[in-house]
Order: C-alpha cells, then sequence, then structure tokens
C-alpha cells in the first residue's frame, strides 16, 4: 500500500492564495493604535451580499460596497485586496448560514436535511451560482459544511473510496435544480412573465400542431396525470429520493473500501 500523501515542500502555495487563505482563516482586526476605523471587514463583506442579494454579482464593485458604507473606496482596500477576494469571503459568510444535521437521525434523513439547506442556501443567495462551484473558497464555513455532509454520507456505513462521489452527486443535483430555479425567477423578473404565463400563452399549441401519433409517450404520460401541477412541483423530492435510494443499494452491496 502506497502513501500519496503530499511531502511539505508540495504543499506550498503562492503568495496570492496564501493571502486569501489568512483572510479567510486569521482576518485582521482593528489596528491597536491609531483612531478607530469606520469599518470593519465583516461589515464589508455584510454589505457586499446584501448588495448582490438585491441585484447580483455583476454589478457588484467595491465601489459601490464603499458607497454603501458610506467611506471612501480606498478605505476597503485596507483589509480586502480586491473584488475577487471579496467574493470568496462573500461566499464562505454565506455558508455560514448552514446548520449541521441531527446527528442521532438515519444518514437518509440527514443528507436530505442537509441537501434542502444548500438549495435554500442558493435560493437566498443566487449569485453564488454565478461563481464556479468547484472552486469554492477554502474558508472555515465551506469546509464545515463539506465535512458535515461527508459526515452524514459517511453514518450509512459506505467505504471512505465511494464517500466523496457520492457526496458529488448529491451537490451536483441540487445545483442543477438550485440554477434553474434561480434563471426561471430571473427570467420571471426581466420579463414580468411567469412560468404558469408562458405555458399559458401557447396553450393553442395542443390543439393545431401537437399529434399524439407522434409523440405517443408523451400522449400516454399526459392522459396518466404525469404532467399535473402537484406532481411537477415534487420534482426535486422524486429525483432525490431516487438518488437517496441509489445511495441505499450501495450500503446494501456492501463493497469493501479499495474497490
Amino acid at each position: 500500500m502506497t502513501d500519496d500523501r503530499l511531502e511539505p515542500e508540495e504543499l506550498q502555495g503562492t503568495a496570492e492564495g496564501e493571502r486569501m487563505l489568512r483572510l479567510l482563516w486569521d482576518p485582521p482586526g482593528p489596528p491597536s493604535r491609531g483612531p478607530r476605523p469606520k469599518i470593519t471587514l465583516d461589515q464589508i463583506v455584510t454589505t457586499g451580499v446584501r448588495l448582490a442579494d438585491a441585484d447580483g454579482l455583476d454589478v457588484l464593485s467595491m465601489r459601490k460596497v464603499a458607497a454603501e458604507l458610506g467611506v471612501g473606496v480606498m478605505s476597503l482596500y485596507t483589509y480586502v485586496p480586491g473584488r475577487s477576494e471579496l467574493v470568496e469571503l462573500m461566499i464562505d459568510h454565506a455558508y455560514g448560514e448552514l446548520e449541521k444535521a441531527d446527528p442521532d437521525t438515519g444518514w437518509r434523513i440527514q443528507v436530505e436535511a442537509l441537501a434542502r439547506q444548500n438549495w435554500e442556501l442558493f435560493r437566498r443567495h443566487p449569485w453564488i451560482l454565478d461563481t464556479s462551484l468547484w472552486r469554492l473558497p477554502m474558508g472555515p464555513n465551506v469546509l464545515d459544511a463539506e465535512e458535515e455532509l461527508y459526515r452524514a454520507i459517511a453514518a450509512s456505513g459506505l467505504p471512505a473510496r465511494q464517500i466523496a462521489g457520492v457526496k458529488n452527486l448529491i451537490v451536483w443535483h441540487v445545483h442543477g435544480v438550485a440554477r434553474t430555479d434561480v434563471q426561471d425567477r430571473e427570467v420571471a423578473r426581466r420579463t414580468g412573465m411567469s412560468t404558469e404565463a408562458y405555458w399559458e400563452s401557447r396553450n393553442s399549441f395542443w390543439f393545431t400542431y401537437f399529434e399524439p401519433e407522434r409523440f405517443p409517450t408523451m400522449s400516454r404520460i399526459y392522459e396518466a396525470g404525469g404532467y399535473d401541477d402537484e406532481l411537477f412541483a415534487q420534482g426535486f423530492d422524486f429525483a432525490f429520493e431516487r438518488i437517496l435510494d441509489g445511495i441505499q443499494q450501495l450500503v446494501d452491496k456492501g463493497v469493501p473500501d479499495g474497490s
């Protein structure tokens, strides 16, 4: 068995990366001497989150954050090197809203609770989905959330080498559903037309162009009530339940670790 862990000399990051890690894990406090500063790093971050929640990430700038705080933009650079670093701090701050699952419940209940929390997080802060979810900040809140999801999955008894893959499956599902939901809400906001109104505006299609002979499977699903609104509303639940069923099958197979 080989040890694939990195040697200390291989763990050295770049100066830029190390600066970002210090901001996340050891942020600067107020100066011990001189006049008391008008703002704090936490105020900068929370203001950035509030502006992004309201207007999106595209229009967020250091200048807008400074104006909202009533200070010059150079005051922000005392704490944060630039906009990209601020966004990382904002993401980690948002992930601090996530709570732990009840460890006394079964793994399935825990995983579902955490997945729903993540979905609601993206609904509250849709701008997070405009960032690279492959490059989440290595901050304390993000990593605490990752650890919690790993822990809940591990409670199933799955071998260690499968836990990361299962975690990715869950996260990809939540991201996909959340992104679709956020995009639809944005289109509705921009156009003033809800999803329901959009489809109603095209109702004539079913009487003029739809041919059951051409689309027999869709016709059969429709006649069985598969497109009923209450079933569509369960889209997240149905798909996620099937994912959990698949994970349970892995657990039941008892595949040994290292496979």
